[in-house]
C-alpha cells in the first residue's frame, strides 16, 4: 500500500516540475508529502489522502504552482485519477525561496 503512495507522489511531482518548467518557473526541487487513511474493512483501500507539495525555486509565481497542483490532481496524473475512484484526495502546497 506504500507502495501505491509513492507512486501517486512521483507521478504527480513529475507533473508539476515538468509544468513549471514548461511556464519558465525556476523551480530548484519538489518534495511531496503524503498523509493517507484506510478503511477498517478488508481491502482496506484508502479513504482519505492528503498531499502536500513542497516547490523549491527563486521567484516563483504562486499562481503557476496552484495551477500546476490543481492540472497534475484532475487531468493528468493517471494514478491520482486510479486513486480517487476510492479515496479523497486533497492537494495544498508551499513555496519554498532558495
Amino acid at each position: 500500500m506504500e507502495m501505491l503512495l509513492i507512486g501517486l507522489g512521483g507521478c504527480t511531482a513529475f507533473d508539476v516540475v515538468l509544468m513549471l518548467q514548461k511556464s519558465r518557473q525556476n523551480v530548484t526541487d519538489v518534495e511531496v508529502e503524503l498523509d493517507a487513511q484506510r478503511a477498517a474493512e478488508i481491502p482496506q483501500v484508502f479513504t482519505d489522502i492528503t498531499v502536500h507539495f513542497k516547490v523549491k525555486g527563486s521567484s516563483l509565481s504562486a499562481r503557476h504552482v496552484e495551477r500546476a497542483v490543481k492540472l497534475s490532481a484532475e487531468k493528468y496524473c493517471s494514478a491520482s485519477r486510479m486513486l480517487e475512484k476510492t479515496a479523497t484526495i486533497s492537494c495544498t502546497w508551499e513555496i519554498i525561496e532558495d
